[in-house]
């Protein structure tokens, strides 16, 4: 049965939500599910705003035939070839042979080679050019590399609604309302939406800010993206994009100690929770993750969330730890940069990890290292304890430093 939601008087949602799906991508959990948004335009000309994954696609043709009421489909505007927004495609121009695709040159070599599509009945367009379908106008926004090549934006000019692609997105699955006020976003979603960002779109912080400049010159009163619910409130569309803004320019979010550590035996972890007990003690807000048993997708993004970082890990085969290597080479890939650190190793007779995790993280751009490396022989003794005390020291003296700047 559909179920077709209305967002406006003449746009429709189409989408539906995958609660079984396991990893994102092939990579990510998403214990929460995850939606796959489409909408259509009833104006003068019908326009159909992307197709779905192929997981919701029979629902999604259910609500394509319920909101067209019996008219034909005029335009399929592609913002993004990724399958899970082109899966559907060939259905849908199948099923409406006489339809107009609207797209870029790049998206319409991709569906050349995602499908076997002839080409036939494309319209091209460039950044700036204008669709008229009726009452309204669509402007076209190029977002390359957000997160593909081939990304855009359409803009609806007189109800100044952006249809976003993948950007202002986010992992969850969303139900009872597809908008974000209607919805706990804060509590529920959040974290879902800074760990979309960073481990999908993060890498391109340039091509963002980029982006969120364009949309500036725009009077946006809605933004629909293909993952996630539909902000239509200006004050929580500024909220949302000042977040894209800060995580953008790699700026913390928050300021905090994450604290990373990679323990075979427990002595490691032991070392980071006197670390975090320290920290409290000097009223430093601390975090410690596992990293042999946190996804690395959500250690990646609470690394951009915080001020400070701490990395600790035990020595392993003359090298770094592998869940702690694995790591640093994850947030190397995802341009990780502009914090302070501070770094604790642990071997029982030739301690390594310090100098060689010191060695990947000093050449990231714009990290400053707090303190001294802690070394723990084996496991943490009386002097070992000091050492780590004084680097909680260091840290805080330095949070409490940033924190008086700010005030």
């Amino acid at each position: 049965m559909q179920n077709v939601i209305q967002v406006t008087e003449d746009l429709f949602y189409l989408g539906g939500n995958d609660r079984r799906l396991a990893l994102f991508e092939s990579a990510f959990p998403v214990p929460r599910g995850v939606s796959y948004n489409s909408y259509l335009l009833t104006d003068e000309k019908t326009v159909l705003f992307d197709t779905v994954d192929s997981a919701v696609g029979e629902l999604f043709f259910e609500n394509l035939d319920h909101a067209l009421g019996g008219r034909d489909l005029d335009y399929l505007i592609v913002h993004h070839m990724e399958p899970d927004h082109s899966a559907t495609f060939l259905r849908v121009v199948e099923k409406y042979p006489s339809v107009t695709v609207v797209t870029n040159q790049k998206v319409a070599m991709m569906l050349k080679n995602y499908f076997p599509f002839s080409g036939k009945n494309v319209r091209l367009i460039k950044e700036g050019d204008v669709l008229n379908v009726g009452k309204r106008n669509i402007c076209f926004v190029f977002a390359p590399m957000v997160h593909w090549p081939e990304v855009m934006m359409s803009y609806l000019k007189e109800d100044g609604i952006l249809f976003s692609a993948d950007a202002f997105g986010t992992f969850g699955a969303i139900g009872g309302s597809i908008f974000a006020d209607e919805l706990p976003f804060e509590r529920d979603f959040l974290d879902d939406a800074r760990r979309y960002y960073f481990n999908i779109v993060g890498k391109y912080g340039v091509q963002v800010q980029s982006v969120l400049k364009k949309a500036a010159a725009l009077p946006i009163s809605m933004i629909c993206p293909l993952h996630g619910p539909v902000w239509r409130r200006s004050e929580d569309i500024a909220w949302y994009l000042g977040k894209y803004d800060v995580w953008s320019r790699y700026l913390p979010e928050e300021k905090g100690v994450a604290i990373f550590y990679a323990s075979v035996y427990g002595h490691t972890q032991n070392a980071a929770e006197i670390l975090g007990a320290a920290l409290a003690k000097e009223g430093v807000p601390a975090k410690l993750y596992d990293v042999s048993v946190t996804h690395v997708s959500i250690l990646l993004s609470e690394a951009f969330r915080y001020s400070h970082a701490v990395f600790a890990s035990t020595t392993y085969n003359n090298g770094i730890f592998v869940n702690m290597e694995n790591f640093l080479s994850d947030l190397k890939a995802h341009s990780f940069q502009g914090r302070k650190y501070s770094l604790l190793e642990n071997g029982s007779w030739s301690p390594q990890a310090g100098s060689l995790m010191e060695k990947t993280v000093s050449e990231w751009k714009n990290m400053e290292k707090l303190g001294e490396t802690v070394t723990v022989v084996s496991s943490v003794k009386g002097e070992t304890r000091e050492k780590i005390e004084a680097l909680a020291a260091a840290i805080a003296a330095d949070y409490k430093s940033e924190k008086e700047d700010k005030s």
